[in-house]
């Protein structure tokens, strides 16, 4: 059901030096998938709306009036929402906005010499399109991860896309619907694939441009995001989903293999590893999913996914060894279940998010942890993190210096631009103080105002 990689006895390098080749990994190229998405992205340039409708009969099978969702489909969604789902959806917002409110920056002022301060303002991105995935399951729980970060962070204007869906007359999933109403956001689209991204980079006659997309989803959202890369900002390329449990003996098998079908119910793709220094405890965790994944509603899926090149039980010597393992596997879900898990899990430094111990499950990352679920897949958390309000802010700097913190500094910023032979930007500093037109008319490169550069005293 599930394969093993042994790395027992060979020099497992602790210094980030692990060939991650060795490791089970998705094969995921977005580099193929570009050619097929280039030809859609720019038909949504050209033709708009008319584009998207083309696109959801083509590939949704439904045939589309207008893409974006009338107000009262949006309110009917959450008035049918049975009481239960909402409750839970009203808590996982809760939760993810008192973490969500804490990342908020302050603007910051430093004052470098006396008259020259440099402030760092954060301003949010003025228009963001978010993207809720549709396909095998329903997430109005992404709706939650794209939506407050962004809310918080103070963008003005909103915009979710979902994929429209044969079942429910065209419109997405009526439970991202209510998730959408829940949050007060109400321009909501019924685009999905590679055409959406298209749709929020360019805009259309019914939705304008947007400066930001997020939101994960399949290899064709993936390659829009990199195709369109520049012309609109994005938050990552998204791949399958994946989990790595570092686990030691002291771990229970039964929540090990609960943890690892969890995340291999979401795709055949998904990516489900086991590092540990216990053979005992593969072996039992190898029973348990035989008996869970039997018992499971999406057996097909799981079995398919654990069996894939993607998912396996690495041994190792030791947990440092385990540790360095996960490390250069950088997983977008990383469980410690070891004893003195707080411990181990200090030390990870590649990871999307962290989950430690035996009661923090990553399923409860994805629902009501308060964390983002919104997370780097495909080894990308060795260089970038998961959602959060940062990534909807831009810090600007503010630079503001007195003529004298100019005249102070101005014989530096001469001698650099001479040295990288760019005389005009010393030049404009020296236009600026008495003696520039007499120096011009000498010939001479001195500073104005002095020798030094500085400016002449007053009498």
């Amino acid at each position: 059901m599930i394969s093993r990689i042994d790395l027992r006895g060979s020099a497992v390098p602790v210094d980030g030096g692990l060939d991650r080749d060795l490791l089970p990994r998705a094969e995921l190229d977005v580099e193929a998938a570009l050619e097929k998405v280039r030809p859609i992205c720019e038909d949504v340039r050209h033709r708009g709306t008319a584009a998207l409708v083309d696109y959801a009969q083509r590939f949704d099978g439904v045939t589309l009036e207008l893409v974006r969702v009338p107000r009262e489909a949006l309110d009917d969604a959450l008035a049918g929402l049975d009481p239960d789902v909402r409750a839970a959806l009203e808590e996982s917002v809760r939760r993810a906005r008192v973490v969500h409110r804490d990342q908020r920056r302050s603007d910051s002022t430093v004052t470098v010499v006396p008259g020259g301060t440099v402030t760092e303002r954060w301003v949010p991105v003025e228009r963001v399109g978010l993207y809720v995935p549709g396909g095998r399951a329903v997430y109005p729980s992404s709706v939650v991860m794209n939506v407050v970060p962004a809310q918080e962070a103070g963008v003005g204007s909103l915009a979710v896309a979902s994929p429209p869906q044969a079942e429910h007359g065209g419109l997405p999933h009526p439970t991202v619907l209510a998730a959408c109403a829940l949050l007060g956001v109400y321009e909501v689209y019924a685009a999905g694939g590679a055409q959406a991204v298209a749709m929020f980079a360019y805009g259309t006659g019914e939705c304008p441009p947007a400066q930001l997309v997020t939101g994960p989803g399949n290899i064709y959202v993936a390659a829009a995001k990199r195709l369109l890369k520049g012309r609109i900002g994005i938050d990552s390329e998204a791949g399958p989903t994946e989990i790595a449990v570092l686990a030691d003996d002291t771990a229970d098998p039964v929540h090990v293999a609960a943890d690892l079908v969890s995340q291999a119910e979401h795709d055949t793709v998904a990516a489900a590893v086991l590092v540990t220094p216990s053979e005992a405890l593969a072996d039992a965790v190898e029973a348990e999913l035989k008996e869970q994944v039997a018992a499971a509603r999406h057996r097909e899926r799981i079995t398919e996914a654990l069996a894939g090149r993607q998912s396996g039980i690495v041994l190792v010597d030791s947990l440092e060894d385990g540790l360095a393992v996960v490390d250069a596997y950088a997983a977008e879900h990383l469980e410690i279940q070891t004893a003195d898990a707080p411990a181990w899990a200090s030390r990870v430094r590649n990871a999307g998010a962290v989950f430690v111990g035996p009661y923090a499950p990553v399923s409860l990352g994805d629902y009501c942890a308060g964390s983002n679920h919104v997370l780097p897949t495909g080894g990308c958390a060795c260089h970038s993190s998961g959602l959060s309000v940062q990534s909807f802010l831009r810090g600007i700097h503010v630079v503001d210096y007195s003529r004298e913190a100019l005249a102070d500094v101005t014989h530096h910023v001469v001698t650099l631009a001479e040295a990288e032979d760019l005389p005009a930007h010393g030049t404009a500093l020296k236009a600026r103080f008495e003696g520039f037109k007499e120096s011009r008319g000498s010939g001479g490169a001195q500073a104005p105002g002095g020798p030094d550069g500085k400016a002449p005293q007053s009498k």
